[in-house]
C-alpha cells in the first residue's frame, strides 16, 4: 500500500470554534535561538541503561525531587521529551524511558514487547529509580500506556497529562491500518523505515514521518530522523521487535476499559492537536466526559500527532499547571 494511505496528511480540518482552541506559533518550536533544546549528541551523552528483568533498559533523567515519566510515541523514542527535559528539569526529577521495541532499549530475550508489559517494566523501572509515584505525561502509544499504568497502579500516578493518544473506541485507529499489514509481513521497517533514513527530505515530505506526523515540514530534523529512526532499521532483530511493538496495538489493548476508567480519580489535563488526521477528532471530548477528575481540553489548533516534540513550551506550562509550581 502506498505511503500517502497511511495518514491522510491534512491541515484543513481543523476544529475552528472549538472550546478551549489555542494557536501556537512556530516561534515556540524545539531548537529555536530563543530556547536551543538538547542536541542529539549531547541527550545520546546522558543516556543512562538500567539493567532489569525485561532488559537493559534505555532512558534519559534529569532534575531532582518528585518525578515525572515521559511517554512517548511509535515509532520514535524518548529523544522526543528533549524540550520538555530542558524546561521541566527545574521542577520535577524528569524520566524519559525508551520502550522496549523502540529506541535504544535492549529486550531481553522472549520478553513481550505489548503494552501491558511496558507498563509493568515502568513499575519495574521506577522501583529500581526508588520512585514511588510520579506525573505521568504521555502521546500516542504511550497515552495507551499510560491509560493501563494508571489503572494497574493508580496510587503510583499523581497527575496525568495526555496528549493526541489512542482511546479505547479508537485503537488501534484505522490509519494504522497499512503500519500493522506492513508489520504482519516484516516489511515495514525495510519499505517505510529505511528509505526515510537514507532520504531525509523523503522523510520530511507529504509520504514521510514528517508530512505525516510533524506540524511542520522542517521536523523532524535529520538528526532526530536518525536518532529515532536508526537503531529500528538497524539489525534484523531491532526490526522484528519494533514490528512486534506495532503489533502488540492490535487488537485493541485498551478493550474493556472504559468502566475502570470511568473511576479513575487522578487529575487529568488533555492536550489535543487538531490538525492530527490519525487519532479521532472525537477522543479529547470523549476522555474529558469519563475522567471524573479531568481539568479540561485544550486545542492545539493544526497541530499533528507529535506535536509536543515542537511546541515543549505548551507542555511545560500545561505541567506546571496541572502540577501546581
Amino acid at each position: 500500500m502506498h505511503r500517502r494511505h497511511f495518514f491522510q496528511a491534512s491541515l484543513g480540518a481543523l476544529a475552528a470554534g472549538a472550546v478551549g482552541c489555542a494557536s501556537v506559533a512556530p516561534a515556540t518550536l524545539v531548537g529555536t535561538k530563543t530556547q536551543p533544546a538538547t542536541d542529539a549528541a549531547a541527550f545520546r551523552a546522558q543516556r543512562r541503561f538500567l539493567s532489569t528483568s525485561f532488559g537493559e533498559i534505555a532512558y534519559n533523567e534529569r532534575g531532582s525531587g518528585r518525578a515525572a515519566l515521559f511517554l512517548h510515541g511509535f515509532p520514535l523514542n524518548s529523544f522526543q521529551w528533549r524540550g520538555q527535559l530542558d524546561r521541566l528539569s527545574v521542577h520535577r526529577r524528569c524520566i524519559a524511558p525508551d520502550f522496549m521495541g523502540l529506541g535504544y532499549t535492549k529486550v531481553a530475550p522472549g520478553r513481550s514487547v505489548a503494552p501491558d508489559a511496558q507498563v509493568e517494566m515502568l513499575a519495574e523501572l521506577l522501583d529500581k529509580l526508588s520512585v514511588t509515584d510520579v506525573d505521568l505525561v504521555a502521546n500516542d502509544s504511550g497515552g495507551a500506556v499510560a491509560q493501563l499504568f494508571v489503572l494497574k497502579y493508580p496510587k503510583r500516578v499523581r497527575t496525568l497529562l495526555l496528549t493526541n493518544c489512542d482511546v479505547e473506541p479508537d485503537s488501534p485507529p484505522p490509519a494504522l491500518k497499512p503500519v500493522l499489514d506492513l508489520a504482519r509481513e516484516g516489511k515495514f521497517a525495510d519499505e517505510w523505515l529505511a528509505p526515510w533514513v537514507a532520504d531525509k527530505k523523503l522523510a520530511r515530505s507529504s509520504e514521510g514521518l514528517g508530512g505525516m506526523t510533524f506540524t511542520f515540514r522542517s521536523n523532524p530534523t535529520d538528526e532526530a530522523i536518525d536518532y529515532y529512526l536508526g537503531p529500528l532499521v538497524s539489525s534484523v532483530e531491532s526490526k522484528a521487535r519494533m514490528h512486534a511493538y506495532a503489533l502488540g496495538l492490535d487488537p485493541n489493548p485498551l478493550a474493556g476499559i472504559e468502566a475502570k476508567l470511568r473511576k479513575c480519580s487522578v487529575p487529568t489535563r488533555i492536550l489535543w492537536g487538531t490538525g492530527d488526521d490519525i487519532f479521532s477528532a472525537e477522543s479529547p471530548g470523549y476522555l474529558d466526559r469519563l475522567l471524573p477528575n479531568s481539568r479540561g481540553v485544550r486545542h492545539i489548533e493544526g497541530a499533528k500527532l507529535f506535536w509536543p516534540e515542537e511546541f515543549p513550551d505548551v507542555i511545560a506550562e500545561e505541567a506546571r499547571a496541572l502540577w501546581g509550581v
